[in-house]
């Protein structure tokens, strides 16, 4: 997806987000939250900053994986640290695999803003399962 090969999955044109950059087992997406993301008091919604989160964890246990295999979310806990407010500049995502597994995989990620700061923090446990007919 990050050389354009693939398309890139719809969910990260509507949460204006992009995966940067991928290793085994690291990923990195940039997300741009526009006032379209704001909630009633007038800052980013936290449901944002968790799907980014999760998203970056899920593709971190997916570059470990082999061809045929899958994953889905099993488990995310977020902790959220500060707003994220207008002018805060381009948030930057990082999750990292902390155990693979061939049933479930566990993940770490973090979120900062254009300035550095941490925004918020995640632990994931993901299952991982054969794709395919069953």
């Amino acid at each position: 997806m990050i050389d354009g090969r693939l398309p890139p999955a719809p969910i990260g044109g509507l949460m204006a987000m992009t995966a940067v950059s991928v290793d085994e087992g690291t990923v990195e997406f940039r997300c741009l939250p526009d006032e379209s993301a704001y909630n009633p008091i007038g800052v980013v919604h936290g449901g944002l900053v968790c799907t980014l989160l999760d998203s970056v964890a899920g593709c971190a246990v997916h570059s470990t994986l082999p061809s045929g295999v899958g994953y889905t979310s099993l488990e995310i806990e977020v902790s959220c640290l500060r707003p994220v407010r207008n002018g805060g500049g381009e948030l930057t995502a990082i999750g990292r695999v902390t155990k693979p597994g061939r049933r479930a995989a566990f993940a770490d990620g973090e979120v900062r803003d254009g300035d550095g700061r941490l925004i918020a923090t995640v632990s994931s446990t993901c299952l991982v399962f054969p794709l395919g007919d069953e």
